[in-house]
């Protein structure tokens, strides 16, 4: 597959280091040689160094020859015309990212479709998906909802009140039990299990269960006195934070605190009534956060554009009682040590972009995908086409490789858990948890 991507900025880079380990041809375009010359000589690629709009660069890096076009440069108006120039060139799919949440609606679909842009990717929407899910549940680091929660994803930091370390999972999630241990990440080391393994004190465990059985889930892994989220302090009024707090479920009580004076009269004018008290001040100020209740808040959020005022924010939080505090953290240099410090949940927008657009690539229909920073993994919802090789065969015998594990299906809206001898029909929407490994090799399954 030939791809081109415009922007080695964070999600070009990530991307193009990302879709090199799967040997694609690729060449990533930017104006700064310094820049380009970051991505270091590791990775399998072409660099040029040009203009996203001009014509002859297109045209010089294969543009009519591209399956993919990816403009992802900080401006929005230049890759929306890098990539309508790129169509009118040749290239089958489009794709650029935006800044104007305007320009998500569904009902402009068509009409950026018509000027030549095939997809719009908007980071702070994907992250504050991301966001919301992690603030659901004060127990859970993550949450994932397959087909409007029929089955469920649950990412577990696992203390000392777990009742189910130091067992064999074959002892503990059969074929007839409630959940299924996808994944586990322990220290540095992800861990796709088998029934020999176990869980151990301070395991981030990634389960996979049926809403019903989200109660059962809490109480095994011991996180029935956590308190359920209902007060949120966000930290940083910028575009990630407005669309978390205009989309957050209306039960959650939330404040946001925002350093500059001049942002905190545009925010009034960005946040939907009622959405959020507006506070002017410095969220790493422990006097002030006192003042405004951080003793009755369940969940911090910090928002502000540096990983390390994040990070430190997050830790003065907990310090002051606060269960689950959320982070973002776009220098990936700084997510292991957010990890380390048991910061709870990650976010990096660059990370989560870059997992939509990989999507876009593949040629199983997928719902929905995500990488999963803390655990090096991606996590995909294929729909199993007629005739394909995932239907032909109980999962047992499919030959999945090691570094992959099937966890769910949806069946119409039914969810279900999957055994070794279960049957994958035509239509189902199927989970698949994978570290380390090229999607092709799953997606042939699918198609």
């Amino acid at each position: 597959m030939k791809i081109i991507i415009c922007g080695a900025y964070g999600i070009g880079t990530h991307l193009a280091k990302m879709l090199s380990r799967n040997h694609e041809d690729i060449t990533l375009i930017d104006e700064d040689d310094e820049r380009l010359a970051q991505i270091g000589s590791d990775f399998d690629l072409l660099t040029a160094q040009a203009s996203p709009s001009s014509i002859k660069a297109l045209h010089e890096a294969g543009a009519e020859h591209a399956d993919l076009f990816i403009a992802v440069t900080p401006e929005e108006s230049l890759n929306i015309t890098s990539c309508v120039l790129a169509k009118a060139l040749g290239a089958k799919k489009t794709v650029a990212k935006i800044s104007n949440s305007e320009y998500t609606a569904p009902e402009l679909q068509d009409f950026f479709t018509g000027l030549g842009v095939s997809s719009l990717i908007y980071p702070e929407k994907l992250a504050a998906v991301d966001i919301i899910n992690g603030l659901k549940m004060s127990w859970v680091r993550q949450r994932w909802d397959v087909h409007n929660g029929a089955l469920v994803m649950l990412a577990i930091k696992l203390r000392e009140t777990c009742e189910i370390l130091n067992n064999p999972l074959k002892n503990l999630c059969g074929p007839d039990d409630p959940y299924h241990v996808v994944a586990i990440k322990r220290l540095n080391e992800t861990i796709i299990p088998g029934g020999n393994d176990e869980l151990k004190l301070y395991d981030l465990a990634y389960f996979m269960t049926t809403t019903q059985y989200i109660p059962y889930i809490r109480k095994i892994v011991g996180k029935e006195l956590y308190v359920d989220v209902k007060n949120v302090m966000i930290m940083g009024g910028g575009a990630t934070a407005v669309r978390a707090i205009n989309t957050m479920p209306d039960y959650l009580d939330t404040k946001l605190i925002e350093i500059s004076e001049e942002r905190c009269e545009e925010l009034n004018n960005l946040l939907d009534d009622d959405k959020a008290l507006i506070i002017n001040g410095d969220g790493r100020d422990t006097q002030l956060l006192m003042e405004e209740g951080i003793k009755n808040t369940q969940a911090f959020v910090a928002l502000t554009n540096n990983a390390e005022t994040n990070i430190l924010a997050c830790l003065t939080a907990k310090r002051l009682g606060v269960r689950k505090t959320v982070a973002m953290v776009e220098n990936v240099d700084y997510v292991s040590m957010a990890e380390s410090l048991d910061i709870g949940t990650i976010i990096n927008k660059k990370a989560i972009a870059a997992s939509h657009i990989y999507q876009i690539m593949l040629d199983a229909k997928v719902i929905n995908m995500r990488f999963i920073m803390s655990a090096n993994a991606d996590v995909v919802e294929f729909v199993a086409q007629e005739g394909s090789r995932v239907t032909k065969k109980p999962v047992k015998d499919l030959g999945l490789p090691k570094e992959a594990t099937i966890g769910g299906l949806v069946r119409g809206d039914e969810g279900m858990l999957v055994s070794g001898h279960t049957q994958i029909q035509a239509g189902d929407i199927v989970m698949v948890f994978c570290h380390n490994i090229n999607l092709k090799t799953i997606e042939r399954l699918f198609i």
